[in-house]
């Protein structure tokens, strides 16, 4: 599950480098499916991950405000500093802590501890394609997806 995480902070990162190349317009354009935009799209993965994760350290979640993150710039440095904070959980994870309980506020079922980490897993490599596909649409290659040669396996 380390190995995964690692993979979608190596992958979001390439994803908001690839951005760099689009104009301010581009990143904020609605588009057909997904989130709706690029840009929000980036902000969304790393909020939803950041919810789950306090959720599942018992800390209460902190609402921020996609209209304060309007900028490639200021969702990349929002990202990067909620990873610093969420590295330590992923680090430490343990397999006794897999089916640990958890209940978040925003939410009325219980879930485990693994359960939830596995669901931000798929939620980012789910959004991930979504903006392979605007790539695509735009005529830019996509990020790779691949796992395999980005040396994860050994970190």
């Amino acid at each position: 599950m380390k190995m995964l995480f690692k993979y979608n902070w190596q992958v979001r990162d390439e994803w908001m480098e690839w951005c760099k190349q689009l104009p301010p317009e581009e990143l904020l354009r609605e588009r057909t499916g997904g989130a709706g935009t690029i840009l929000y799209t980036l902000f969304h993965i790393a909020d939803v991950e950041y919810s789950w994760l306090r959720g599942v350290q018992g800390k209460p979640d902190i609402q921020v405000s996609y209209a304060d993150y309007r900028s490639l710039e200021k969702v990349k440095a929002l990202s990067n500093a909620w990873r610093v904070e969420l590295r330590d959980v992923i680090e430490n994870w343990s397999d006794e802590m897999e089916n640990e309980s958890v209940k978040v506020a925003w939410d009325d079922e219980v879930y485990t501890k693994g359960e939830l980490l596995r669901h931000v897993i798929a939620h980012e490599i789910h959004h991930m394609g979504q903006l392979s596909i605007w790539a695509r649409e735009l005529g830019i290659a996509p990020v790779s997806a691949n796992v395999i040669g980005r040396g994860l396996a050994r970190s």
